[in-house]
């Protein structure tokens, strides 16, 4: 009989946050905190672009990505892969691959000439479509995109996204609001735990990071950021 083995969650959660900060891709800098563009000041950052320039390291990323995909959607769930512009769309054609599946990406808004089209590729009328991004902070910028999707045609009943915030109660609000399970790999709280048993900081950066994570809004609010996040 075959079987598929599944890696761990937590240990592709630890291993994504290993690979994150090896490559650079993740900063804590509380003394001087990042402006998001929601306004909303922040000691952390993270650029998960840089995924695609180590082919060892995105490949293993995408393994992790089916992985919890197949787990817990399901084998023959999914009719194509849909990748939002701009991030998102070298990682669907990478998972679309992954799964054998078709993949189509969806612009931010209509081309405006031409077909005036949002979404690029085929997908058919019912088309089950699996959305993913790179990351995902409240599920503002999927949305647009699944919204496409569905606008178009297509059933969206799930996403993924590579790395998710994790710590604010409007995303998962949202997403159950808008009935779509979200799927993810890491988060900051892993990036955190890494940092903590490679000792990458002194206490007091990693205690700060921490008190960011489990009050965000607070935290930036505290340091003349915002104390709440657009409804988009």
């Amino acid at each position: 009989m075959i079987t598929t083995q599944f890696p761990d969650r937590a240990l592709m959660a630890e291993l994504m946050a290993k690979m994150l900060w090896e490559i650079g891709a993740v900063h804590f800098r509380p003394q001087e905190p990042y402006k998001l563009a929601s306004g909303m000041f922040s000691p952390v950052y993270i650029d998960c672009r840089k995924l695609l320039s180590y082919p060892r390291i995105r490949s293993t990323i995408i393994d992790f990505a089916a992985s919890a995909v197949l787990r817990d959607a399901g084998f023959e769930k999914f009719d194509c892969v849909a990748g939002g512009e701009t991030a998102g769309i070298p990682f669907a054609a990478l998972l679309a691959d992954r799964l054998s599946l078709p993949m189509i990406y969806v612009r931010k808004q209509p081309k405006g000439h031409g077909r005036n089209a949002q979404i690029e590729g085929h997908m058919p009328e019912g088309a089950r479509v699996l959305v993913i991004e790179d990351l995902t902070t409240v599920g503002g910028s999927m949305f647009k995109f699944i919204d496409a999707v569905r606008a178009a045609g297509g059933v969206v009943d799930h996403a993924i996204a590579l790395f998710y915030y994790g710590f604010f109660p409007q995303a998962e609000a949202r997403f159950a609001n808008g009935k779509v399970q979200l799927h993810h790999i890491a988060t900051w709280r892993h990036v955190l735990a890494v940092a903590r048993e490679q000792k990458l900081f002194d206490a007091e950066t990693l205690a700060e990071v921490e008190s960011f994570l489990d009050k965000p809004l607070a935290w930036s609010a505290s340091r003349g950021g915002v104390a709440e996040l657009p409804e988009s």
